[in-house]
Formats: structure tokens, C-alpha cells, sequence
């Protein structure tokens, strides 16, 4: 903990799975926060479905393949390469700069992200994605979630398939300690990236427990509008990356 810095003395909650949160906290505390994780999240690999395989048996013939997040980055490539050699001829696209970054990581030098924004509306109005119909389209993911770019893809012409490569899973995180820092006032924001890692976090807190004090912060408007942002006194959008979680934070540390 750095007790100078923009952030200091300001109490910050991480609910990614322990493992993702380690360069956001270093970030955080080397900016004077004080830094709580609190699993809310688990992602867990899993075997590939039925659906699954046929999908990704078909991934030579397609003309795309969207990584939804770095999450089906990792995994999803994974998936992939287990199977075979990635086709040379199947453009990479990743919703946002933290996908494109890991799939850069693995090896992709030409992958097709936004040039500003960071969820599949943004992805969808690259020009890449215009033209697609009588394509195929692979789209890597978690089990479940959003069918925006299917829907999408699909009235523009596109077959699409899904390859899920992982599930999300509420974690046993005990609460303990995170209660104990909220009634001592030590919390002022809870930084979650999903409306589902909200609801989680709520439910392993426990019920009773007044969040009215604290801000959510959160990268997307949606998950701000969600129903699980409520309970918390405000709900700040901060935008994807380490650099604007701090900037909103800052902006939280100075507001009286």
C-alpha cells in the first residue's frame, strides 16, 4: 500500500477472478489505494460441447472468427490449436483492446478490433464486419451470455456458430473481512465488469448489507443501468483499461 498518490487513502474493491486483478491493484495501490480483492467471478474451463465441436470443426471454412473477450481469447485459441493448426486464411477479430492485446499475445499480427469503443456495437461497426453474407463466422465464448453479434451477423447474411470454451462461476469468497472493512468505512468503490459479477458480489456479501455509502464503478453504461448497480449509493462508468479505472477513480477521490 502507497500512502501518497492521486488515490490515496481511497478504499477499492476487485472482484475479478484473483488472477486477473493482480496488474489492476499494483496499479491502484501504486497510485495510494487501498486495495480489497474480492473474488465475485470464476472462470472455469470446460469441455466442448457437441455444438461446440461441430462449430469448431467448421472453422476452416469460415471466413472470421470473434473473440469475445480475453477471456475466450485464452481459451478459445486453446480450443483451437488442441484441434489443429489455425487456418491461415480465417480473420481474427476481438471485441476490445484488452481481447486484441491477448490475441495479439498468441500470436495473431492482423486482428480486427474497434478503433474506439469496446462491446460488440463497436465491433460490429467495423468496416471488416459489413460485408458478410454467405460467410461463415465462429464466435468464441463463455457458456451463455449477450446474442447481439449473432443476431446481428445473422441478419447481415452471416452463418455463425458458437465455440464456448469456459463457464462463469460465483466463487466461495468469504465475506469476512470485506464486511468488516465496509463497517469500519473503508470502502469507497467496487470495481466490477459485468452485471453478473455484480449480482454475485451482492449475494456473497449476504443480505442487510447497505452499500448506499459506496460507488460501483463499472467499464460499460449497460451494466451501470443494470438493476444489480441499485443497492450502491452511485454508479460510475470508467471505460475499459487500467488508465481510465484510475481517472474515474481520481475524479470519486475528489468529489466531496
Amino acid at each position: 500500500m502507497t500512502a501518497a498518490g492521486p488515490l490515496a487513502g481511497l478504499g477499492v474493491v476487485l472482484t475479478r477472478p484473483r488472477a486477473q486483478c493482480e496488474d489492476i491493484a499494483a496499479a491502484l495501490e501504486a497510485n495510494g489505494a487501498n486495495v480489497i480483492v474480492f473474488p465475485a467471478l470464476d472462470i472455469v474451463p470446460v469441455a466442448l460441447s457437441s455444438d461446440s465441436l461441430a462449430a469448431l470443426a467448421s472453422l476452416p471454412s469460415a471466413s472470421l472468427a470473434i473473440f469475445v473477450s480475453a477471456n475466450a481469447a485464452e481459451h478459445g485459441v486453446a480450443a483451437a490449436r488442441r484441434a489443429g493448426p489455425w487456418p491461415g486464411t480465417v480473420a481474427v477479430a476481438g471485441v476490445g483492446d484488452a481481447t486484441a492485446a491477448r490475441l495479439r499475445d498468441a500470436g495473431f499480427t492482423n486482428v480486427i478490433s474497434p478503433a474506439t469503443g469496446f462491446d460488440s456495437e463497436s465491433l460490429l461497426a467495423c468496416p471488416a464486419l459489413q460485408d458478410v453474407a454467405g460467410r461463415r463466422v465462429l464466435i468464441f465464448r463463455g457458456i451463455g451470455g449477450r446474442e447481439r453479434l449473432r443476431t446481428e451477423l445473422e441478419r447481415r447474411g452471416a452463418a455463425v456458430g458458437y465455440v464456448e470454451s469456459y463457464r462463469r462461476e460465483r466463487p466461495a469468497s468469504d465475506p469476512a473481512g470485506l464486511l468488516a472493512a465496509l463497517a469500519a468505512g473503508r470502502i469507497d468503490a467496487v470495481h466490477a465488469m459485468s452485471a453478473e459479477t455484480v449480482d454475485n458480489f451482492l449475494a456473497l456479501a449476504g443480505p442487510g448489507v447497505s452499500w448506499s455509502g459506496v460507488a460501483l464503478v463499472v467499464p460499460h453504461p449497460a451494466i451501470a443501468r443494470h438493476a444489480a448497480s441499485a443497492p450502491f449509493g452511485r454508479a460510475l462508468v470508467s471505460g475499459p483499461g487500467i488508465p481510465s479505472l484510475i481517472e474515474t477513480l481520481h475524479e470519486l477521490r475528489k468529489a466531496p
